[in-house]
């Protein structure tokens, strides 16, 4: 009856925040109760927290090199900085009692990105691009290592999507190298020694692919499947009718999201027949946007601004989906019931997409409004 390390266990409240039924609000206060008889101090509640990728990341929880078992699907986010982290749901009981987990290591697949990201194009469009050629098993309980000249040009959020989906190519860890960018980040918030991890240079992988994204353009995934990637221009001529447009969860809320989604939607206004939902990836994410003003754009243009929350992404509350209407989604999956009803429809998209898209009340390419 004991925690193995009360320093080194993190407690975010992010799914049912705040608790939208009596039994959810139930279970919340048996974890306070947890929580004080075990001494846990890092502990994150709505209101002081946000979505645990990006509150685990603020306060110092991943450093490069390191290990971490977390117990949410998209673990693979925390791989953006240069450290192996993963879901470990099933065991968490142990981890928490012992500290220490088995793991049959991974083979290592080696995917290069080449060329120069195309302005307006993101992390986002990467990984649609690269899941729509490979399938969304390539990764399957592999370590994924993401390389070459785009990936050490894409600033840490964009990376950070990337290795956010991995689980959606079946990855155990997904990762990047470790440079300025990955320190600039950890500054002040990792106070332990670290060092950068690399690949050897005779390093053996199971597989390499390469890409060369210097003529990507903006992506989209169509319903059903991350994998169901292509470019959204090819979409367009389709007039896909937009009800819901959902800006938020662990993949794409960050500040550098929100500034672009408002840079697009400043001086204009959300189609009259489309809700447009953002949620901030976390609370200091949601204060930064509010201090530089991307949030009083967002609300000017007709979005509704929610706190910093995982209810629409899968489908608890907070913007369900009902029969027949159709998503466009910053979030990571676009399964059937993934964000209410199983007759809906949720496409994937950049934060610039789901913008645009907000505003023309059809998914459209965000370059028509850049």
């Amino acid at each position: 009856d004991r925690v193995w390390d009360p320093e080194k266990v993190f407690q975010v409240d992010d799914h049912q925040a705040p608790p939208p039924t009596i039994v959810a609000a139930n279970k919340v206060k048996d974890l306070r109760r947890l929580i004080k008889k075990y001494e846990i101090k890092n502990y994150f509640e709505y209101g002081r927290g946000g979505i645990l990728h990006q509150v685990f990341a603020e306060n110092g929880m991943y450093a490069p090199g390191e290990l971490v078992a977390q117990c949410d699907s998209h673990s693979t986010a925390g791989g953006v900085f240069n450290a192996c982290v993963t879901n470990a749901n099933l065991d968490a009981v142990h981890v928490l009692a012992f500290g220490e987990l088995w793991f049959r290591v991974p083979e290592s697949v080696r995917v290069v990105l080449n060329g120069t990201l195309p302005t307006w194009c993101v992390g986002k469009d990467v990984i649609l691009k690269v899941a729509s050629e490979l399938g969304t098993d390539y990764g399957l309980y592999k370590s994924v290592e993401y390389v070459g000249p785009v990936a050490s040009q894409m600033t840490m959020a964009q990376r950070w999507t990337i290795c956010n989906m991995g689980v959606e190519v079946g990855a155990k860890f997904a990762l990047f190298e470790g440079d300025e960018k990955t320190d600039a980040f950890l500054k002040g918030r990792v106070n332990r020694p670290y060092e950068h991890v690399t690949a050897d240079a005779d390093a053996v992988y199971e597989t390499e692919y390469e890409f060369d994204l210097s003529d990507l353009t903006p992506m989209v995934a169509r319903p059903g499947d991350p994998g169901n990637g292509v470019p959204v221009e090819s979409v367009r001529p389709e007039r896909v009718k937009v009800d819901q447009a959902f800006l938020g969860s662990c993949t794409n809320a960050r500040l550098e999201d929100l500034e672009v989604a408002a840079r697009i939607l400043d001086g204009k206004k959300v189609h009259p027949d489309v809700r447009m939902l953002v949620s901030p990836s976390s609370q200091e994410v949601f204060g930064e946007a509010l201090r530089a003003g991307y949030l009083e754009t967002l609300v000017d243009a007709g979005a509704l601004v929610e706190h910093s929350t995982c209810g629409p992404c899968y489908g608890g509350h907070l913007g369900v989906l009902g029969d027949g209407e159709t998503c466009i989604s910053s979030s990571n999956r676009n399964f059937r019931g993934r964000m209410g009803s199983p007759l809906a429809d949720v496409w994937l998209a950049s934060p610039a997409t789901v913008a645009a898209s907000a505003i023309a009340g059809e998914i459209v390419d965000p370059r028509e409004y850049l």
